[in-house]
């Protein structure tokens, strides 16, 4: 059970209790606005208590919320969205979806990781974690864009790249390598945002971008917690120790330089207000694509290299 729901749990009866009396004050002529405004203050001091402070554990339960809102959903806020399919060499992998797209009324490439909603979509997504073709997609998508002269919108959420044999024999290093390639070459502007996982090369590989925007709740790092105990301890048991050492929260990484801007999430996470969270995310990427349009395509490849070059060196 993540962490996060299950501390929600003790909301849901509070706010049933006030859905009901909102609900009974609309059909009665009886003044309880009193009562509704005790409750939801008393509803709001709850939220600062659970959500207010949260750890590098509780945060990765955050991003791995099942309500959270999805790649899919982004697409779905932008102007408009035409998917393109396939990586030309094997097959369509459903984990990553990708087309063009319009934000604000410019035209971008949108390309976006998603997990799925419910057990069938998932599955059909793989959970979000993207296969060879999945990589050799993007990298498609992104020479495409290049050529066309289209800016490259990414929005990142995956738990790391399909660790599968079948994988491993299509060369899945190899695709995560040309896909990162084609973003470090790519003459257009780049926007990456991280909104929920984003795990090792399996995130990297959408993520090597001009101006890198992350969630407030949402997790970047080398290594899955589990993933990290597993190895350093022998037992992914202690992944609440590892989250707090591998730095992996929004604050962590906008302190090291990796990433450029943090996006605020409303209390409580980004599920609870997805239509706001959405909406402040595509802000902060029309923002950023204003801010790189004028930037000549030799110096903005340029900047991008000298940016990644610097991360991990001392200051």
């Amino acid at each position: 059970m993540n962490a996060i729901v299950e501390r929600e749990r003790g909301l849901l009866e509070l706010e049933e209790r006030i859905a009901d009396l909102k609900a009974h004050a609309a059909d009665q002529p009886v003044d309880l606005s009193a009562e509704i405004a005790v409750l939801e203050e008393k509803y709001a001091q709850i939220l600062r208590e659970i959500f207010g402070h949260l750890t590098p554990w509780q945060r990765v339960n955050m991003a791995r919320h099942p309500k959270r809102p999805l790649g899919s959903a982004y697409l779905a806020a932008l102007d408009q969205f035409d998917e393109l399919h396939g990586d030309r060499h094997f097959g369509d992998d459903r984990a990553v979806i990708g087309g063009f797209a319009k934000l604000r009324g410019r035209r971008i490439m949108a390309i976006a990781q998603d997990k799925g909603v419910d057990t069938k979509e998932k599955v059909a997504r793989n959970f979000g974690m993207p296969r060879p073709e999945g990589y050799r997609k993007v990298r498609r998508l992104v020479l495409l864009a290049g050529r066309l002269g289209l800016p490259v919108v990414t929005f990142v959420d995956t738990s790391g790249a399909d660790p599968g044999i079948a994988s491993e024999e299509r060369a899945q290093s190899e695709a995560i390598a040309q896909s990162i390639a084609a973003f470090s070459e790519v003459p257009v502007p780049i926007v990456a945002t991280v909104i929920g996982e984003g795990g090792s090369g399996g995130a990297l590989a959408l993520a090597l971008a001009d101006h890198v925007t992350m969630l407030e709740h949402a997790v970047y790092s080398v290594a899955s917690p589990e993933g990290c105990a597993a190895i350093l301890w022998g037992d992914a048991a202690k992944a609440e120790e590892a989250a707090a050492r591998l730095r992996l929260t929004s604050d962590d990484l906008k302190a090291f330089g990796i990433v450029d801007e943090i996006v605020p999430e409303p209390l409580g996470g980004a599920h609870r207000d997805p239509r706001g969270t959405i909406g402040n995310v595509l802000s902060s990427i029309d923002r950023a694509l204003v801010r790189l349009a004028n930037i000549p395509p030799d110096e903005l490849r340029a900047r991008r290299y000298e940016k990644f070059r610097r991360i991990g060196t001392p200051a």
